[in-house]
């Protein structure tokens, strides 16, 4: 393989000289390149669209003729595809002039990104007569990339009349053109963006899938699946002109599978029954086509660190809550003043708890030594919904200083409560004595409204009332 591997540094070299290249005249426009992608030809598969195993492979080239690829000014001196003597036996050319491959510029500089670059190529065994089996031989190739990247399903159709008496490939029996190649068109592809999504729960996601196709063929449906946990269900399914959610708030917009050829899906409102493989298949009158994406919910820990008890020694707990996948990392540290620190162990866990939303709820118990001077104990939350570790740090005063800093509570409350009893026995006689004075008070009053009318009467001068 020294011609595909000289390629691929021809290839990383234009693109890295690139950078330091003006930009010319071509930079963001389109140009139609020749993608050249290393993959492995299923020799016995009857699994439609399927990755075949390991046994019964050999290696083979697919090269998609004269893509449509953005040119950010990488693309200066790239050449055309050329047979080299040590490739490949089966090599396919295939035209893409009836469809469009959006994601081409992924599939050109995979390599040259660090991303792995998967490319399986099979028997595509369509329904069709046996006049049709005779006249041509369908391909199914299956690209993907790591790391994010797309996934691209594309169905080859490759003719079997020779042109002038052309030479038939030995295994394939197809004919060969001049170069040695063996000549497809690409009819129709599926497309993802991204083969992996992660969504947070009560979030929106939408799905991307979009496909192209020849002109003559009709779309008959789009379904998308749920798998999880080897049950499946029915999501969302469109046929001709209606559509139907099996998933509430399910939304597929049909006007973009005319115009745009989007298939995307919308769920609004994620909970963790929507975690699993989402599969959006493509049905049109001649061909079948599906791309899979794995959803993951993600819930991002709640974290509160308390001390349990004032015992000696005292317990510390940390409450990791409302969490979602389950696994979960708590790693302990304990630091003295003026060092650093440490890690821990001892640490046990409470029981597993799950709510009925599906997340989790754990906590984990440590028995706390502070030592002479105090130290700061620390609990660490590590969880895949997290970009970094959550903390949660508390200070563990030394066991003399708890213990002295108790008695000073306890004897401050009993030294309230005597002030208390105190001033309520005070305050005893001065509200008798009180009452004493407003008890001859209203006597007084009482006896000075008698007096007068005593005296009217004993004075003839006076009138009484």
């Amino acid at each position: 393989m020294r011609a595909e591997a000289a390629r691929c540094l021809l290839l990383c070299l234009a693109l890295c000289g690139a950078a330091e290249a003006e930009p010319g005249a071509a930079e963001g426009q389109w140009r139609a390149v020749d993608v050249v992608l290393s993959c492995f030809l299923a020799v016995e598969d009857r699994h439609r669209g399927a990755f075949a195993g390991t046994a019964n492979r050999e290696k083979a080239l697919l090269v998609l003729r004269q893509v449509p690829v953005l040119d950010d000014g990488s693309l200066e001196g790239f050449t055309d595809f050329t047979v080299a003597q040590d490739d490949p036996p089966v090599i396919f050319e295939a035209s893409v002039d009836q469809v469009q491959i959006p994601q081409a510029g992924d599939l050109l500089h995979a390599d040259c990104s660090g991303r792995d670059l998967t490319c399986e190529i099979s028997h595509y065994h369509l329904q069709a007569t046996e006049a049709s089996v005779e006249k041509a031989a369908w391909f199914i190739s299956n690209v993907q990339v790591s790391g994010g990247g797309p996934s691209v399903s594309m169905v080859m159709k490759a003719l079997r009349d020779a042109e002038n008496g052309a030479a038939l490939h030995p295994t394939l029996k197809l004919p060969l053109s001049s170069q040695g190649t063996v000549r497809t068109t690409v009819e129709f592809q599926a497309t993802t963006r991204t083969q992996s999504l992660n969504a947070l729960l009560g979030s929106s996601v939408s799905l991307h899938c979009s496909f192209s196709m020849a002109a003559g063929l009709d779309l008959i449906s789009v379904e998308w699946r749920q798998q999880h946990k080897g049950s499946g269900q029915q999501v969302y399914i469109w046929t001709t002109g209606k559509g139907q959610a099996k998933r509430d708030g399910a939304t597929l917009e049909p006007e973009q599978l005319h115009v745009a050829r989007n298939a995307s899906l919308t769920l609004p409102g994620l909970t963790v029954k929507d975690e699993g493989v989402h599969i959006c298949q493509i049905t049109t009158s001649l061909y079948q086509v599906q791309q899979n994406i794995q959803l993951n919910i993600q819930a991002s820990p709640k974290v509160r660190l308390s001390l349990a008890n004032t015992a000696v020694p005292p317990t510390l707990i940390c409450s990791i809550a409302g969490y979602y996948p389950l696994n979960v990392a708590v790693t302990w540290t304990r630091e003295e003043p003026a060092g650093a620190a440490v890690q821990v162990s001892g640490a046990s866990f409470s029981s597993l708890r799950q709510s009925p939303a599906g997340t989790y709820t754990i906590s984990s118990s440590l028995t706390a030594d502070p030592g002479p001077a105090g130290a700061t104990y620390t609990c660490q939350v590590t969880h895949i919904s997290l970009e970094e570790p959550l903390v949660a740090s508390t200070w563990v005063a030394p066991a003399g200083e708890t213990t002295a800093s108790g008695f000073v509570f306890a004897s401050s409350l009993f030294l309230l409560a005597l002030l208390f009893l105190g001033f309520q026995r005070w305050q005893a006689p001065a509200r008798a004595g009180l009452l004493q004075v407003q008890t001859v008070e209203t006597t007084s009053r009482a006896t000075q409204i008698s007096h007068p009318r005593e005296d009217c009467r004993a004075n003839t001068h006076r009138p009484c009332w």
